[in-house]
């Protein structure tokens, strides 16, 4: 399973909101480069960059914070938050970006998601399904839609997506634990899926439960800014056959 640091961005700073409540944020670094640098200097490989901006603004605002980290890293980094246009794609994967998720669109506009899913393949794109009290939440979680999560996935699963990040609004930023039993529900359905979990995620114990559970990955904040999980090691574990714990 991946260890997939995550860094989100308002105002071109490192921060974390709870439950997607921006005026409930804690800023964790003036510079975000700085942070990756030392993610990459930890061993890891994957960054998860969300534009707090953009998604609230419904466009890319931080793309040069992308194309700083891009550049000056060799992380491979997927990259979320406004992308609500062709233009807004394309300037994510110009800046750098190996991925791009997908939310707010595909929720609201599958036509477009399907287009984009053609031109540039299931490899470039992520499905983001934000699940709020079990339907689709879009727009910086501002708005929840009347999609119901399994139903959402499924049919994008069948229209080729390979590749999803499924977050617990509830949980995100709280250190409750992940959503495991919603993730096991969506494998069980989809047993190919490359499943992404984000979170609630708090302890080693918790990603252990993530990668029996069968996920691709798991995507960590608060937990490792508040220093209850050590990147490197996670790293290590994640990808190793040993015992995920906190002893």
């Amino acid at each position: 399973m991946l260890f997939i640091p995550a860094i989100d961005i308002i105002d071109g700073q490192c921060v974390r909101l709870r439950q997607g409540d921006y005026s409930n944020k804690t800023i964790y670094h003036t510079d975000p480069l700085t942070v990756a640098k030392e993610l990459e200097q930890a061993g890891v490989t994957h960054l998860h960059l969300v534009d707090l901006d953009g998604a609230r603004a419904r466009h890319i605002v931080n793309d040069q914070v992308l194309r700083r980290i891009t550049r000056q890293t060799k992380l491979t980094v997927d990259f979320g938050g406004g992308i609500q246009s062709w233009r807004d794609l394309t300037r994510a994967l110009e800046s750098g970006a190996s991925q791009v998720t997908v939310g707010s669109v595909a929720a609201r506009n599958r036509e477009v998601m399907l287009e984009w899913l053609d031109q540039y393949g299931p490899e470039r794109l992520i499905l983001g399904a934000d699940a709020k009290d079990g339907y689709i939440a879009v727009h910086g979680w501002e708005e929840t839609t009347d999609l119901p999560v399994a139903k959402f996935v499924t049919e994008y699963v069948e229209a080729g997506i390979q590749y999803v990040v499924c977050t617990d609004v509830a949980r995100d930023g709280m250190l409750t634990g992940p959503a495991t039993e919603l993730y096991r529900q969506l494998l069980q359905a989809h047993p190919n899926l490359k499943l992404i979990a984000s979170g609630g995620v708090s302890s080693y114990d918790d990603l252990e439960e993530l990668r029996a559970a069968g996920l691709y990955g798991a995507i960590v904040g608060k937990a490792m800014y508040e220093g209850r999980i050590d990147a490197r090691r996670a790293h290590l574990l994640c990808g190793s056959s040993q015992p995920l714990t906190n002893q």
